[in-house]
């Protein structure tokens, strides 16, 4: 089996040295050939000279490849096209992985009929949160800090997709469902996502399967500009408008009264309460309503749009 880790990267030269540090003493055994391919989405500071070093360090083992078209989806694109391995490895350049991460991660694909893997992610060890940031409980926002993923000890089958900081497909997926879908996944100016989820939940609604393995960690870093209420505010707003885009189902003045009386309860409870964790979680879902409501507004211009107009004219003088 040949293995192809696939890493995307935009500016973030620091961070990705050290996830390229855990992931190269990776234990894996000798019959297996993996590799490292690390797309770079249009940097401007110094990742490819980082890469370079890995390569000439771990020769054979690192790849750099460069993708100019911004956008995060089109950088996993360009990496599963170049990939060698008939397994796909998914990894973000923000973390830290353990040393049997990579073997464990992948030794359920050998072999079986499952379609991918995910692993858990947790926060950088020794991470402590400010007083109005609440990591576990009701109000916790701990998957807006660093895409959090931890479905406790037990292997088990997935009924939600994995992240992409921690994931595993066979390459034969791509071919047979499409690729990552390129109007979802961050960009430098939104941090919409919903990339990565939205694969997985294509290939379960296909009937395909895909395991959870605990024994798969990876530890997300926490800078400092993810822990500030703008940062986490903006995350929740650009969370809602992806939940919406993903989905691909248009929606109406119905769907934004619903959001809208939601987050109107929603402000109540906030401007009644006193515990500073609760408030901010209570801010967050207001915001991640909102996100909801202007994705809406904007699928409702495109499709009203004046080319929008033609095209549907023109298609339907072409069925006539």
């Amino acid at each position: 089996m040949h293995i192809t880790v696939i890493l995307c990267t935009y500016n973030r030269c620091q961070s990705l040295a050290r996830a390229l540090d855990s992931i190269a003493v990776s234990v894996v055994p000798k019959t297996i050939e993996w590799e490292v391919l690390v797309v770079d989405n249009n940097s401007s500071d110094q990742t490819e000279a980082v890469v370079k070093d890995f390569s000439h360090r771990f020769r054979g083992r690192f790849r750099y490849l460069f993708e100019p078209r911004q956008g995060k989806s089109y950088a996993l694109n360009s990496g599963i096209g170049e990939a060698r391995g008939d397994i796909l490895v998914f990894v973000d350049d923000d973390v830290i992985v353990e040393p049997e991460w990579l073997q464990n991660l992948t030794s359920a694909l050998h072999d079986s009929e499952l379609a991918g893997c995910g692993g858990r992610i947790l926060p950088q060890q020794g991470f402590v949160p400010p007083n109005w940031l609440a990591l576990d409980g009701p109000y916790n926002l701990v998957g807006a800090l660093c895409a959090y993923f931890d479905l406790g000890d037990v292997s088990r089958e997935l009924r939600d997709p994995p992240f992409g900081a921690n994931m595993a497909f066979r390459k034969e997926m791509f071919a047979r469902y499409g690729d990552f879908r390129t109007d979802l996944g961050p960009f430098p100016d939104n941090k919409i996502g919903f990339e990565d989820t939205e694969f997985g939940r294509r290939l379960m609604a296909a009937g395909e399967r895909l395991q959870y393995i605990p024994t798969a960690v990876v530890y997300h870093e926490v800078p400092d500009y993810r822990v500030r209420k703008e940062f986490l505010l903006k995350w929740w707003f650009d969370f809602g408008r992806g939940s919406v885009r993903q989905t691909q189902r248009k929606a109406g003045t119905a769907a934004i009264l619903k959001i809208l009386g939601r987050a109107v309860l929603t402000a109540v409870r906030w401007a009644l309460s006193f515990d500073s964790q609760r408030r901010f979680y209570l801010k967050c879902r207001i915001w991640y309503a909102a996100g909801k409501i202007v994705e809406i507004c904007h699928q409702a211009d495109n499709v009203n749009s004046p080319r929008q107009k033609l095209a549907r004219q023109a298609g339907g003088e072409s069925r006539i």
